[in-house]
């Protein structure tokens, strides 16, 4: 399915003082909106993925599951510095009438939220039932619910935060130092970075999957002890990213993504998080590494009348991914209650 694109009426304005002349927002929905227009769910989609849920997120979008076609009008948008349609560095300028790459005007996840109120307008939805996001689409979804509490009826924060960690900064800027180590990177071109693109990717899995995920799956086998099956699935996964991705946008995400303070101007982050008003649910998962369960029982207490639940997985931060039948579980009561 394609996705669907919206062109915001004039420049957009970014947080950090720059300007886009243009905006497009790429978005898939499935389903359809009901006449009293309350039965939208929105999602707000992590580092790499795009707008088409179906796609990236296994057995979500399915009859019977939290983002049920048949029974809600399921929405995501794809966000700012993308490489999957909505303006991003590969786009062109139109002040030079070349493509952006490394020139990119930085944003923030404040910009990245902005844009889906925009769209959200543009589509009518002046109530969202559910609010979802996962990792960075966390980051966007609690911005979201600090920003315009009125829209959000109810609020589903999974593998997030409401402010960067030192923790989680740490390993975007090592990530960044193995782009910026291709000597490639910077040149005016598509393909620029893939060298350190992919070492890049393979860095950030280390704090995906953890050690539980890697010892379980990534075991050397016997007939062949000197083929260390972690070396070529790390291999595998950095040269798999660069197929489908670019370095101009995964380093403009990964600094995008360490804007992130639902506190800032807000009196801190626990006055900034008690504005929010949704019925809200935390999940944590047993071995992420990057937002630990203790971080996300402590988002828990700090947002007014919230539920916490933890999703028991080997596979640490991308539990959300793989997990999807505990995920179902959790989440369909938490709707229907």
């Amino acid at each position: 399915m394609d996705a669907q694109v919206y062109i915001a009426p004039g420049p957009f304005e970014l947080e950090t003082g720059h300007t886009l002349p243009e905006l497009r927002i790429a978005y898939h929905t499935y389903g359809k909106l009901n006449d009293a227009r309350d039965n939208a769910i929105w999602v707000c989609h992590a580092l790499t993925a795009n707008s088409d849920v179906a796609d990236w997120w296994p057995h979500t979008v399915e009859e019977g599951c939290f983002l049920d076609p048949a029974r809600h009008f399921v929405i995501c948008a794809n966000i700012i510095g993308s490489h999957y349609g909505t303006t991003g560095p590969l786009h062109v300028n139109p002040a030079t009438g070349k493509p952006w790459y490394r020139d990119f005007p930085p944003f923030t996840i404040r910009d990245l939220v902005r844009a889906h109120q925009l769209l959200a307008d543009a589509l009518g939805i002046r109530r969202i039932a559910l609010l979802v996001g996962s990792s960075v689409g966390g980051f966007q979804a609690v911005e979201w619910a600090v920003s315009e509490p009125g829209r959000i009826a109810r609020l589903a924060l999974i593998a997030t935060a409401a402010k960067a960690s030192p923790w989680a900064i740490a390993i975007d800027e090592t990530q960044r130092m193995a782009i910026e180590a291709d000597t490639t990177f910077g040149e005016p071109r598509d393909d620029a970075g893939m060298k350190g693109l992919a070492a890049a990717r393979a860095i950030g899995l280390l704090s995906y999957r953890g050690p539980e995920g890697y010892n379980l799956t990534q075991q050397d086998r016997e007939e062949a002890p000197a083929l260390h099956r972690a070396c070529t699935y790390q291999q595998y996964q950095g040269e798999k990213l660069c197929r489908r991705y670019n370095a101009y946008s995964y380093y403009a995400i990964l600094d995008a993504f360490d804007t992130h303070d639902v506190g800032r101007g807000r009196g801190g982050e626990e006055e900034a998080l008690a504005r929010i008003t949704a019925h809200t649910i935390v999940v944590g998962i047993t071995t992420d590494i990057i937002f630990t369960p203790a971080e996300m029982r402590l988002l828990h207490r700090r947002i007014p009348g919230s539920s916490y639940y933890e999703i028991d997985s080997p596979f640490g931060h991308d539990g959300f991914l793989v997990e999807h039948e505990q995920l179902n579980n959790i989440l369909l009561p938490f709707m229907n209650d």
